[in-house]
């Protein structure tokens, strides 16, 4: 369903990366990125990236980042 960037891109939004992070961390433009995102939600039917977040977790597409405690 999700393309292999398009998890890339999903796994930063969990971490709460803009746009331009995203581009950034994974060398392509922001605008890239912003594509990346909204071909996410849509398939996601997801009306925030907040809710394409919560949706990808329900589904297993991710999962939480361990924590570390000190």
């Amino acid at each position: 369903m999700l393309t292999a960037r398009e998890r890339d891109v999903l796994r930063l939004l969990a971490l709460g990366r803009s746009n331009r992070q995203i581009g950034e961390e994974l060398f392509i433009s922001a605008k890239t990125a912003s594509v990346h995102v909204s071909n996410i939600l849509a398939k996601l039917a997801a009306a925030s990236r907040t809710e394409a977040v919560a949706i990808a977790y329900r589904q297993g597409l991710i999962t939480p980042e361990p924590t570390t405690s000190t």
